[in-house]
């Protein structure tokens, strides 16, 4: 049965996958000025990924609202970090991708200093663990997922969070089983391969048609008309990937020991 809410009510997760060059000029900045929005309206928006934090940390944490914020940021990136070297992978060296460097990302500093620009200015007020509940009115908040994109989305919608908006640069068709998800991308060449499944175009920003703003409040736009009822192109195309993230307790064990 609909009812009536307001946007303050509105628990929205950000995400990325497939990204290249255009995501962090133009479809992340455009989602974190939707994020905004959001927080200005009461709204709480959250994203995740922690290692995609990694070369960009020292900047989320000068955003942090307070000392304890601060540190539990540091912490979680130190755990995540740890936790990949006892499985013998190396993330600072696994990143960017072979398919992020093919789509002109060059570092693993400026693919998390992209990634993180889906967050908004915002202070962060708060960090959860993976799939802890997300405050309903809690403005800019973080989740400790892994990169893995289809988990790291589970994560945040079994912590409330009823839509999710995710950028993509190379294109992604990731969905969801329980939220919608909402398709963003900064690339032009993916608007016209993937219209089907993409659902904003952001890549209006590096044409010059557009600026981070205007693409921002269009996304803001599709996420309340999406909130109102509309469907989005990855529930159309029944696209509803779930994977829930699993780490050994030996291994967290070891960690939290570290």
């Amino acid at each position: 049965r609909r009812e009536s809410a307001d946007a303050s009510e509105l628990v929205v997760g950000v995400e990325c996958g497939g990204s290249d060059a255009t995501s962090g000029i133009a479809a992340n900045p455009a989602v974190g000025d939707a994020c905004d929005r959001l927080v200005a309206a009461g709204g709480t928006a959250s994203f995740s990924e922690t290692p995609e934090f990694i070369g960009a940390e020292h900047v989320l944490a000068e955003r942090c609202a307070d000392e304890e914020t601060r540190r539990r940021l540091l912490d979680r990136v130190e755990r995540r970090e740890a936790t990949a070297d006892l499985m013998g992978v190396d993330l600072r060296g696994a990143q960017p991708s072979p398919g992020n460097q093919d789509g002109g990302l060059t570092t693993i500093e400026e693919k998390s200093l992209g990634a993180i620009s889906k967050g908004g200015t915002t202070p962060v007020r708060g960090i959860v663990d993976y799939a802890e509940r997300l405050p309903v009115g809690g403005g800019l908040v973080l989740m400790d997922t892994p990169g893995y994109d289809v988990e790291s989305v589970v994560g945040k919608v079994a912590g409330g969070a009823q839509i999710i908006v995710f950028t993509t640069g190379r294109g992604s068709t990731t969905g969801n089983p329980v939220a919608p998800v909402v398709k963003v991308t900064g690339n032009p060449r993916t608007w016209e391969r993937m219209r089907a499944n993409v659902d904003v175009n952001a890549g209006a920003v590096v044409e010059g048609d557009a600026t981070i703003a205007e693409a921002g409040e269009r996304v803001f736009d599709e996420v309340l008309a999406v909130a109102d009822g509309k469907r989005t192109g990855a529930e159309t195309r029944r696209m509803e990937e779930f994977a829930i993230t699993e780490v050994h307790p030996r291994e967290l064990a070891e960690v939290r020991g570290a």
